[in-house]
């Protein structure tokens, strides 16, 4: 008489047994910039943190010294005008 365990094909899918915790229902996608299997819904990727897309991006700072060169050529225009 065979053992009801070995019988049934799909007691290792019932268990959960190979399972990575995605899921085949849940679509995924290559992120980007480290090529590893994300969800295509997700707006940042966990493993290496980069955004995927530009409008899920948090704005990005200038410099200091782009800002400091803009005071800088303002105020030579503005003494080259007063003198």
């Amino acid at each position: 008489m065979p053992h009801p365990i070995h019988d049934d094909d799909d007691w290792d899918k019932a268990e959960g047994w190979g399972d990575d915790g995605l899921g085949e229902e849940e679509a995924t996608e290559p992120c980007p910039y480290c090529r590893r299997l994300i969800p295509e819904d997700t707006p940042r990727c966990p493993y290496c943190e980069m955004y995927i897309s530009q409008e899920d991006a948090p704005p990005v700072r200038k410099p200091w010294w782009i800002i400091l060169g803009a005071l800088a050529c303002l105020a030579v225009v503005y003494f080259w005008i007063v003198r």
